[in-house]
């Protein structure tokens, strides 16, 4: 009976809790995250996955590779289950032969929340959709349209690149080419106003 009182105190004695010793691994030193000179040097890599199939190969998840100079995106449909040989191929025939340059880091995170590429998905599109939500067709649903996300992709890049970012006061466009592209909505905005 005393024994569990014991044990009781001392989890609640803050004076007990700071004399215990640590059994994990000590933290070492925080090092500086290496800022990029130019572009394309370093990239951050993030995979989106629970996704709905789609495409003609029924990928169900998104591979995103951001360039940490410009925030330039670049975004892949790929499989859940691709190996480091299947995403290290799929990076060099999309990636590499598409731009010039000559080292890369690579900084990766996994995201199994694909739920904020959705919402740009539909403000890209112009249509307000609550959520996105799977078909038994395994395409998008929303609002009586049905959209493949794989061949929203270029729209979504689109997207991205045009977005002012908090980080740089500037869109990836303007960092990367030094100019935005004239896109139809800002046509349409014009004759709207």
């Amino acid at each position: 009976m005393w024994q569990k009182d014991v044990a009781e105190y001392c989890k609640a004695s803050e004076i007990c809790q700071k004399s215990n010793n640590s059994t994990g691994k000590r933290l070492g030193n925080m090092i500086k995250i290496q800022e990029p000179s130019r572009r394309w040097v370093i990239v951050h890599m993030d995979w989106v996955t629970g996704l709905p199939p789609g495409g003609d190969r029924g990928y169900n998840a998104g591979l995103v590779i951001v360039d940490r100079f410009s925030r330039t995106p670049i975004f892949l449909p790929c499989h859940k289950d691709d190996t480091a040989m299947d995403t290290a191929l799929l990076i060099w025939n999309r990636v590499v032969l598409g731009l010039v340059y000559s080292q890369t880091s690579l900084l990766t995170k996994i995201s199994n929340e694909p739920q904020h590429y959705g919402q740009i998905f539909t403000n890209y599109l112009g249509k307000t959709c609550p959520s996105l939500q799977p078909t038994t067709h395994k395409l998008m649903d929303c609002d009586g349209f049905t959209l493949d996300w794989c061949t929203l992709l270029p729209e979504l890049e689109l997207e991205y690149k045009t977005s002012i970012h908090a980080s740089a006061n500037q869109t990836p466009d303007i960092l990367e080419n030094g100019w935005n592209p004239k896109l139809p909505q800002d046509s349409l905005r014009k004759h709207l106003v």
